[in-house]
């Protein structure tokens, strides 16, 4: 692995600092009047923050042709994040391939790769890791600048502030050291989280959250699972597993849950769980969510319940969030929204039904995303940490 420069550090020393770096990254261009009225802070503490910011090249000053001569009363000029003042790469670990993705400084995709793994063992897995960034830092070199961070997602219980993956079940880890072995191997500052909470950091900052003060993001798929923006803050929890909605038992006699428990939302409604009740259910042998997909879509009446079944559960669960926090919007993604068709009135009759008064209000929405999302997910928390003076 070759050696990375990685000495300059970023000129956000405080926390209000790193907060007007983000609300620029986020909302801008903003001019620092604009930055003040979304921050809370005063003009003085802006205009210090955003000094050094500039002259370090991470903030850009844009004026207009027509301001270039002082006028008397003339608006003040926006500043922006330059993009491409720094590189970073993320990289999403699922129980068969790696995701990746190299992204600038706003975190734009500007190159992505996917490589199959042959072993799920760590050490083979970092074996993988430490290719694919090599790769990406071949790729890096024609952008002129240095890629300053490594993002790195992982489904299950991860603990950000060890470094560690507690438990992932898809990948049978437990206690894996994994930012400590990827930063030796890769020699790059490694951010190490759940794959939702990562996505959830994405979509405050870029998607669906931008702007919002609360919301819950929820994933449907091999997993269930909901990463969660309380004031403005996406929350671990004391212990890293914070809105883990899969494991809310809906059902005391439904099926059991890899967890131990049983009845949880993901022993009902995830594909593994949908795949092998419509087994049991038709007799059919179908070998993977695709195919049970596929016999719903045929009108098979068996395989149709089972994705009722599903999304009502899906439905309860939201509803236990929207209980819980009151959220201004609940966001739907993952690969298990292929099913969507199938489900999407139980999720709603489930949801109006659990919910409980004005919580029913929450905004409840789709959205689709890809992968190569949830690997630029594990690419904002690396630009969060790098830009964060106090990283979560």
């Amino acid at each position: 692995m070759r050696s990375t420069s990685l000495t300059e550090a970023f000129p956000a020393h405080t926390p209000a600092a790193s907060q007007i770096f983000t609300t620029v990254l986020s909302h801008g261009p903003l001019t620092r009047s604009e930055i003040a009225g979304r921050t809370q802070l005063s003009a003085a503490a802006v205009t210090k923050a955003v000094r050094p910011l500039i002259e370090a090249g991470y903030l850009v000053e844009d004026v207009a042709e027509d301001a270039r001569q002082p006028v008397l009363g003339r608006p003040a000029n926006p500043v922006r994040v330059d993009g491409g003042r720094a590189l970073f790469l993320g990289i999403k670990v699922t129980g068969d391939e790696l995701i990746a993705v190299l992204t600038d400084l706003c975190c734009r995709i500007r190159v992505a790769r996917r490589v199959p793994l042959t072993s799920r063992e760590p050490k083979a897995v970092l074996t993988s890791v430490a290719g694919l960034v090599q790769e990406l830092l071949t790729e890096a070199d024609g952008f002129g600048v240095q890629v300053r961070g490594l993002g790195i997602a992982v489904s299950g219980d991860v603990d950000r502030a060890a470094g560690v993956v507690r438990y992932s079940p898809f990948l049978e880890w437990r206690d894996v050291p994994l930012a400590e072995l990827a930063a030796t191997t890769t020699g790059l500052p490694v951010t190490l989280d759940n794959d939702v909470r990562a996505l959830t950091v994405a979509e405050q900052w870029f998607g669906a959250g931008v702007g919002l003060s609360d919301f819950a993001l929820v994933t449907v798929g091999a997993g269930i699972g909901c990463g969660l923006v309380v004031h403005g803050q996406v929350v671990a929890g004391a212990h890293g597993v914070a809105g883990e909605i899969g494991h809310v038992a809906i059902d005391p006699a439904g099926p059991r849950c890899h967890c131990g428990n049983r009845g949880c939302v993901e022993a009902i409604a995830s594909d593994p769980a949908i795949v092998g009740r419509i087994r049991e259910v038709t007799g059919a042998s179908v070998a993977d969510a695709t195919a049970a997909l596929a016999l719903a879509h045929d009108g098979d009446p068996g395989a149709r319940e089972v994705y009722a079944r599903a999304g009502a559960a899906i439905g309860r669960g939201i509803a236990t969030v929207a209980n819980l926090l009151g959220p201004e919007r609940v966001i739907i993604s993952g690969e298990g929204l292929a099913a969507y068709d199938l489900f999407a009135e139980q999720i709603r009759d489930a949801f109006a039904a659990a919910a409980f008064g004005s919580a029913a209000d929450c905004d409840v929405q789709t959205r689709p995303l890809p992968f190569e999302e949830w690997a630029r997910g594990a690419a904002a928390t690396a630009i969060q940490s790098f830009t964060t003076s106090d990283a979560r």
